[in-house]
C-alpha cells in the first residue's frame, strides 16, 4: 500500500508522540477528526500500523545482552524449530534468511553466561544443524522508521505532483 504525505505525517507523529489523542493529532495536522481516524484505521486494516503498544527495552527488565544467532536447519524442520523458539522468551525477533544460514535470531539474556543458558535452550531442538551467535557490543543506530516512513511519503508525494501534471499556475512549458 502506498502512504501519501498526510499518512506520513501521522505515522511520524505517532512515532514520535505514541500517547498523542486522534483529536490532538488532528488539530496539529489541521485536519477533521474523522480524517485522522479513517486514515489511521485504513493504515491498521492494510499492515501498515501493526500496533500502538510500548517500547520496551529488555536491559531495563534485567537483559542488557544482547546477540544474533545464525541458525542452519535441518531440511523439512523449519516449522518444528519457528515453534520451539516461539517458546523462548529470551527470542526477541525470528527471521528466515538467505545466505549462510536459514534463520537469524535476535536473543537476549541477563549475562554472558546466562546467554549460553539461552543458546543451550535455543538449539535444544533436532532441527538445529548449527548455531553461530555473535554478541552486540553496541547499538549505535536502534530501530527507527521515521526516516523510512518520510522517504515513502515524499516519494508518494512527488508521484502524485508528476501524474496531476501541471497546474495553470505553474504553467505547462508551452511558449504562448
Amino acid at each position: 500500500m502506498a502512504i501519501d504525505h498526510l499518512d506520513g505525517q501521522l505515522i511520524v507523529l505517532l512515532a514520535r508522540e505514541p500517547r498523542i489523542g486522534v483529536l490532538e493529532m488532528s488539530r496539529r495536522l489541521g485536519v477533521a477528526r474523522g480524517t485522522v481516524q479513517a486514515r489511521l484505521d485504513r493504515l491498521q486494516s492494510h499492515g501498515v500500523i501493526r500496533g500502538f503498544g510500548p517500547e520496551v527495552d529488555p536491559a531495563a527488565l534485567g537483559y542488557p545482552v544482547t546477540a544474533f544467532a545464525t541458525l542452519q536447519i535441518r531440511q523439512g524442520q523449519g516449522a518444528d524449530v519457528r515453534a520451539h523458539l516461539a517458546t523462548v522468551p529470551e527470542v526477541l525477533e525470528l527471521h528466515t534468511t538467505t545466505g549462510s544460514g536459514d534463520m537469524l535470531c535476535r536473543l537476549v539474556a541477563r549475562s554472558n553466561a546466562d546467554l549460553q543458558r539461552v543458546i543451550d535452550r535455543v538449539v535444544g531442538i533436532d532441527g538445529i544443524v548449527r548455531a553461530a551467535t555473535a554478541i552486540v557490543m553496541e547499538n549505535p543506530v536502534p530501530l527507527r522508521i521515521i526516516p523510512l516512513v518520510e522517504q515513502a511519503a515524499q516519494a508518494a508525494q512527488a508521484a502524485h505532483q508528476v501524474a496531476s501534471g501541471p497546474t495553470a499556475e505553474e504553467g505547462f512549458g508551452g511558449t504562448g
